[in-house]
């Protein structure tokens, strides 16, 4: 046997009516939903409580590429060629 326990949340709006503090919150666990109504006008709403993993970006730092070396050259300077 599964016990539901609704709770009230305080200060929270209904969407639908814009009544204040009239919003049931419960968690289904078979689901995976946690769910809120309103006690005044019965507006339902569910959200997901499963968790995606999002993957990581892609930057210069993680990816892993063969990068050809490009051969380096030093840069000459003459200080009197400066006008």
């Amino acid at each position: 046997m599964i016990i539901v326990i609704k709770r009230f949340i305080a200060g929270a709006v209904c969407p639908k009516c814009g009544n204040s503090d009239s919003i049931k919150a419960f968690r289904d666990e078979e689901k995976s939903l946690m769910l809120r109504e309103c006690v005044d006008c019965g507006f339902e709403d569910a959200l997901s409580t499963i968790v995606n993993q999002t993957s990581e970006l892609d930057t210069r730092v993680n990816i892993k590429e063969s990068h050809k070396d490009v051969p380096s050259e030093p840069i000459k300077f003459d200080p009197n060629s400066i006008s």
